[in-house]
């Protein structure tokens, strides 16, 4: 398994009640290092446009993803009716560098869990 690490800044405000009833307010900030297991749980995410044609989006699907022809098509089909489709899963390290592809190729795309 890989693994990502991440900084998450976190901000808190706890209320306590100390002494007699008094209530006093605490807000405290912290880095925190998490490790964020990265998996086969991964979907890239095509997202429908106005400008893009479906030529386009077929021929990059073929092209990036390594779909048939067939395929692609029935993915640009559909992102245009449904706005969006997973057109591929897997492990982030191996679908980031498609998405990083299909973007530079005006094509709006995303990693998700």
């Amino acid at each position: 398994m890989d693994y990502h690490t991440l900084y998450l800044h976190m901000q808190m405000k706890h209320e306590i009640n100390i002494i007699k009833g008094i209530n006093y307010s605490v807000e405290t900030e912290e880095e925190v290092l998490v490790d964020i297991k990265i998996d086969q749980g991964w979907k890239l995410v095509v997202y429908n446009d106005d400008h893009n044609t479906f030529d386009h989006v077929i021929g990059c699907l073929v092209s990036t993803c390594g779909h048939e022809p067939l395929q692609a098509e029935q993915c640009a089909m559909i992102i245009h009716f449904k706005g969006r489709c997973i057109v591929k899963s897997g492990s982030f390290d191996k679908l980031e560098p498609m998405c990083t592809s299909l973007l530079e190729a005006d094509i709006t795309s995303a990693v998700e869990p």
